[in-house]
């Protein structure tokens, strides 16, 4: 009975062995796969699924022939796939899709700001504007408001975040940090945990990319005014022009999880407050009102869910007629 419970032990052991080696085996084949399908074409993405199969194979039979065997194929396979992905660098000149053509570059010379390369689309339908980049300046002394945006096209729990300071003399800048898709590619969540798309800062006019998402993609927009002091407003405008900065010097790749919209303006905001900690809901950013809302950062003091409907802009926003956009989407706003 004793040599049977020993056999049937080890046994067991040998089987969670090979379960481990298998799962360890198809996480880096299903992974491989995937990279190879974003970054290899034609003949050569067939050669490189091919090789995988065989790799896999014989990490398999190695396995079955000695622990040792397979585990060191699996390793030797997963430094290569490594090291070649690796080489997969972000560029700088690709040829982009019209609305990302652009990152905004930042010069500061004291109070004031030149940002170059502002768009200013003259949207006529939702894949079609009359482009504009436009160089404007800003004077930090006269930074009078910071709003958040957050657009919503699908699924509530997911929104686009935008952050736009307004001057004393009514003008407005919106920053988006944003994927920088290549003229043929359109977005898709998986290529983003790939590489396959840069990072983008785009500045813009409200007029241009607030009105795009409001009456051309008629997406769920809201606006929430923060409280900010004077230096705080100043400090965070002062970490997109740095992200700007170094965007041109160091272009980056934009991911799914972990350098969006959301993260990195998060990376931003703890410029403000050092103690922020990752919250859920910062990956799912439809929620991103209630996390601002316990930071104690939105204006006024009324219940969350009142403060998301007076937010909401998109219907005012298709109603405008006059020559003052950002005016009119705040005609009603919570204070």
């Amino acid at each position: 009975m004793m040599i049977q419970s020993i056999k049937a032990r080890f046994s067991l052991a040998r089987a969670l062995g090979h379960g481990v080696f298998g799962a360890f085996v198809l996480a880096w084949a299903a992974w491989t796969a995937t990279a190879f399908f974003f970054h290899l074409e034609g003949l050569a993405l067939y050669l490189g699924w091919g090789a995988l199969a065989v790799v896999t194979v014989l990490a398999g039979l190695g396995r079955l022939r000695a622990r040792r065997v397979g585990w060191l194929t699996l390793v030797a396979a997963f430094v290569l796939t490594v090291g070649w992905y690796q080489t997969i660098r972000p560029a700088e000149m690709r040829d982009w899709a019209f609305d990302v053509a652009r990152g905004v570059t930042a010069d500061v010379e004291g109070d004031l700001v030149h940002l170059t390369d502002v768009r200013n689309f003259d949207w006529h339908t939702d894949t079609t504007a009359t482009a504009r980049w436009e160089q404007r300046t800003y004077d930090l002394s006269t930074l009078a408001r910071v709003d958040m945006v957050t657009s919503v096209w699908d699924t509530p729990d997911i929104a686009h975040l935008l952050v736009s300071f307004g001057f004393d003399d009514g003008a407005h800048v919106v920053f988006s940090v944003e994927t920088r898709k290549e003229a043929d590619e359109s977005y898709n969540t998986l290529g983003g945990f790939f590489r396959q798309f840069e990072l983008v800062l785009v500045a813009a006019t409200e007029e241009d990319i607030i009105k795009l998402r409001t009456n051309y993609r008629a997406e769920d927009v809201r606006l929430y005014p923060i409280d900010l002091t004077a230096e705080q407003r100043r400090d965070l405008f002062m970490s997109y022009v740095a992200l700007a900065q170094d965007l041109e010097a160091r272009p980056a790749f934009y991911n799914t999880l972990t350098a969006n919209c959301t993260t990195t303006v998060f990376r931003l905001a703890r410029v403000l407050n050092p103690d922020l900690r990752p919250d859920w809901r910062i990956v799912l950013s439809g929620n991103l009102p209630d996390y601002v809302e316990a930071q104690g950062v939105l204006e006024g003091d009324i219940p969350l869910d009142e403060r998301m409907a007076a937010a909401a802009i998109t219907a005012k926003a298709q109603a405008y007629q006059g020559a003052d956009f950002s005016k009119a989407v705040r005609a009603t706003e919570a204070r």
